[in-house]
């Protein structure tokens, strides 16, 4: 089962989730889409990495949201 959160940073929603893998561990998700048009979600490459709770997964995923939108956002 996944978790998922919503931030919204800037004019940018992040999709941040933690999928579950066979071992008990997270790997984080990520999908940005911009809150105007045209807003073309996108599935970004996160930190690979197992976390031991969705929690630190999906915190993962967020820094690396907010470093993309301040990159190249």
């Amino acid at each position: 089962m996944a978790e998922q959160r919503v931030y919204r940073h800037e004019p940018y929603d992040l999709l941040c989730g933690a999928k579950a893998l066979d071992n008990g561990k997270f790997e984080p998700t990520l999908v940005v889409s911009r809150n105007a048009w045209p807003s073309r979600p996108r599935t970004l490459a996160v930190t690979r990495g197992h976390f031991v709770s969705a929690e630190l997964a999906i915190e993962s995923a967020h820094a690396d949201g907010v470093k993309w939108i301040a990159n190249y956002g």
